[in-house]
């Protein structure tokens, strides 16, 4: 598909890699519906976006609220004139050891039912229901070919102290394969992209201890910038023979 013929929704489009996603579309000409729950950032990624040949279209957006993502996908198609494309992106970080141990009081810790209930909400029922409104819309409207990009990450291998995420990133990437065969018929393809460690907002809250660590197992020596992810997602967008695969982009980290 041409990058100039989407309609084509970003979930999580106001910093870091979504913002980047939202202007590198707008500049191939592409009409981008871009929701955050961020607004004064969605404000900033409009502003930066005028004048390039696309069209961006920003609004309140909060991907573990199903009425919301409900009303935003009807947005969203309104807004553009039609839909065929999505960037499922949103996600959040709420870390911790599933069992722990206080080293100095001894005291047994767990990970906390909100925790687990905060990302598992937006990084995969989110997605999940984003998927599932945006192939609705297509469907409805006979809109084909079209697209889904899920933004998992490496964390789906297994990362310490990161159930919630793992959980959500490896079920993610295994629903790529489930949805590709069940949207097949409908024209519509599924892939994913698995970041490694990128610079975004995300990543520099990281420990610095932690963060000097993980870049120092990078075999190409360097942390990854969103630009990094966006050709793998171009890739995605662009093949019509990609479909029901996960891309690593990590630079070699094992984690």
């Amino acid at each position: 598909m041409e990058l100039k013929d989407l309609k084509i929704i970003v979930t999580g489009g106001a910093q870091g890699m979504g913002a980047h996603f939202v202007h590198r579309l707008a500049e191939a000409g592409a009409q981008v519906a871009v929701g955050d729950v961020k607004e004064e950032g969605l404000a900033a990624v409009v502003e930066a976006g005028k004048g390039l040949p696309g069209a961006i279209h920003a609004r309140k957006l909060n991907v573990a609220d199903e009425a919301d993502v409900i009303a935003f996908v009807a947005w969203a198609h309104e807004a553009m004139g039609g839909l065929n494309g999505l960037i499922n992106n949103a996600g959040i970080l709420r870390d911790g050891l599933l069992v722990k141990k206080d080293r100095e009081t001894g005291k047994v810790i767990k990970l906390g039912r909100e925790q687990w209930d905060a990302v598992i909400g937006v990084n995969l029922t989110g997605a999940t229901m984003a998927v599932r409104e945006v192939v609705s819309k297509m469907v409805e409207t006979g809109a084909r070919p079209g697209v889904i990009v899920n933004i998992s990450s490496i964390a789906r291998h297994g990362n310490r102290g990161q159930s919630n995420y793992t959980a959500a990133k490896a079920a993610l990437a295994a629903n790529t394969v489930t949805w590709a065969r069940e949207f097949g018929p409908f024209g519509v393809r599924v892939g994913a992209v698995a970041p490694g460690m990128i610079e975004t907002p995300m990543t520099q809250g990281m420990n610095q201890k932690a963060r000097d660590a993980l870049v120092a197992n990078i075999p190409v020596g360097r942390i990854g910038a969103p630009e990094d992810i966006w050709r793998a997602v171009k890739f995605v967008l662009e093949c019509d023979y990609f479909n029901a695969r996960t891309i690593d982009v990590d630079g070699g980290l094992s984690m």
